[in-house]
């Protein structure tokens, strides 16, 4: 009724503005007739606003144009078996034509507003369509903005489609994805901060994101309390909650550690570690102690996996490389300390390349001290176990642990603090409840081995859980998790990384690379894996502005 109301109105308006058309058409009737189906189809496609004569006339009038190359310039020389014609003596001639549809197109949005705003006075407003009842929609919450939670949302949306029967929301404490392999390379210099770092909005087409923290889970109520940046709060009732919160820094009861060592899991912290080495080097060069100079240039990181081999290959890169700019300063001064718990490094890789990978960084200036635990810090020193160190930087990537609100929960976690949950990732006795990544203790579903708490595996749980969340609410069965590890890869130093890739039908054989083949492995995998192509471009223009020109030491604003 609503559409046959807007294409009378149309009609007439196109009849009674056909004269100007008419008259620069080369038969009059079929340009009465053509008006009036413009009228038609500008009535029912154009919802006109009461009282808009202006804005009527100048929309109509706009059309005019598109409508005369369609019609005028395109379709009725077809009609009469003649091509288009594009030179400047054609369309001068069509010129007389354009300015008919012009002047037919501003009396069609008067003469059309006029007649609407007679009927909305003679009929009433327009009747609205009858909308069909929808079903009560159902609400998956998403607690994470890390790998796993943004993989969980992106997938759930893949796998539910057009299916407008459930909502989802995430809710992270930033609004963008961190791409931590590259933090490093944050840390020391040689990306820029926003470009590892991917905005949640634009990547999620339906899903809702609320920016704030956590602060409460009432599983029998269903409902989550979250904590804004304003000091508010706002409740969240869902259907089901995927845990997908990640790890924080275990500081293993290091009370002054916890309080004076920089934490290295966020942006924010790798921005904090780089302007603080800026400021050692700057008091450093003023210093005209020779033993305070060497405390001030001394850098100690504990922990010996990935991310602390990293962090100090890219930290020894970084001040070694920003020493031309510090005339007072020489080579010896600056000291990058590993402290490791155990024999070798990187415990995740075979012996023989953590073995090549300490000696690399060796050669390079870096100091390890094995077979040692911080047991302790205070100012200008960190104590370890065999002995002291006279240093201002401690940076600490020795332990990690689940997100502490897990064990606030009620339901059963493992010593770490992680959901025990069962291989289709639901918690038993909780058939709403899923979690993943660093928040779950998942066993794989084929070989039963624990899946560890790394991206690579979080990625893939993700994909599953997702599927299984879609057979849940349909009532199909749940598929159990099962995946093999493609491998490991980590940088060094500048121009080395150590690589180990599973072999695809051996799974018990692995790969290994070492030196500038693995670095261009390690540079070109992650890459790809970086989400978005602009931020691809971003990296790849960082990384080759960096083979040609030094180390900036301008500080990144930090707002405290």
């Amino acid at each position: 009724m609503r559409h046959l109301r807007r294409a009378a109105i149309g009609a007439v308006a196109g009849l009674a503005a056909a004269f100007p058309l008419a008259l620069t058409q080369p038969n009059v009737l079929s340009g009465i007739l053509l008006g009036i189906l413009v009228g038609v189809v500008y009535g029912v496609a154009f919802p006109l606003t009461p009282r808009a004569y202006a804005d009527s006339a100048m929309t109509a009038a706009a059309l005019g144009v598109p409508a005369w190359l369609i019609f005028g310039v395109i379709l009725f020389p077809l009609f009469s078996g003649e091509m288009p014609e594009w030179t400047y003596q054609g369309m001068r001639d069509l010129f007389p034509e354009l300015v008919g549809w012009v002047l037919y197109g501003c009396a069609l949005g008067l003469i059309g507003q006029a007649l609407h705003d007679l009927a909305l006075a003679k009929l009433g407003p327009e009747p609205e369509p009858v909308k069909p009842a929808l079903p009560e929609s159902k609400h998956i919450v998403i607690l994470g903005g890390g790998f796993a939670g943004m993989t969980t949302a992106q997938n759930l949306e893949e796998v539910f489609g057009a299916d407008r029967s459930v909502a989802f929301t995430l809710v992270s404490d930033t609004n963008a994805l961190l791409f931590t392999p590259m933090l490093a390379e944050v840390a020391g210099g040689s990306l820029e901060p926003s470009h590892i770092s991917t905005p949640l909005r634009t990547s999620l087409r339906r899903t809702q994101v609320v920016r704030g923290r956590v602060s409460e889970v009432d599983l029998a109520a269903r409902r989550i309390r979250i904590a804004l940046e304003d000091g508010a709060t706002r409740d969240l009732v869902y259907d089901q909650v995927v845990f997908a919160l990640g790890a924080v820094s275990n500081y293993l009861g290091l009370k002054n550690v916890q309080e004076q060592a920089f934490d290295f899991k966020s942006l924010l912290d790798a921005i904090r570690i780089r302007n603080h080495v800026i400021d050692m080097f700057e008091r450093a060069d003023r210093e005209t102690d020779a033993e305070m100079r060497r405390e001030l240039l001394t850098f100690v990181i504990a922990g010996g996996g990935f991310a602390g081999v990293e962090l100090a290959g890219a930290l020894n890169d970084f001040g070694r490389g920003i020493l031309a700019d510090y005339p007072n300063l020489s080579p010896a001064d600056v000291q990058v300390i590993l402290v490791h718990a155990r024999d070798h490094i990187l415990p995740e890789l075979s012996e023989s390349l953590g073995r090549y990978a300490q000696e690399s960084m060796q050669l390079r200036g870096v100091t390890f001290r094995l077979n040692c635990r911080l047991s302790d810090c205070r100012l200008g020193a960190v104590v370890l176990s065999d002995g002291e160190v006279r240093a201002r930087t401690l940076v600490w990537t020795a332990g990690t642990a689940p997100n502490p609100l897990l064990k606030t929960l009620g339901i059963e976690v493992d010593k770490r603090g992680a959901v025990l949950v069962d291989t289709t990732m639901a918690a038993p006795g909780h058939p709403e409840v899923w979690a993943l990544g660093d928040c779950a203790a998942l066993k794989d579903g084929k070989t039963g081995n624990p899946c560890p708490p790394t991206a690579q595996f979080a990625l893939r749980e993700a994909r599953t859980l997702a599927r299984n969340i879609r057979a849940a609410h349909q009532g199909r069965p749940l598929r159990p998790f099962h995946f093999d590890s493609l491998g490991s890869l980590c940088v060094v130093g500048h121009h080395t990384a150590c690589a180990e890739l599973t072999v695809p039908f051996a799974r018990e054989k692995s790969i290994r690379f070492r030196g500038l083949l693995a670095w261009l492995m390690w540079r070109g995998i992650y890459l790809g894996k970086l989400p978005g192509l602009e931020r691809k471009v971003r990296v790849l223009i960082d990384w080759l502005i960096e083979l040609f020109f030094p180390r900036d030491i301008v500080q990144t604003i930090d707002l405290r």
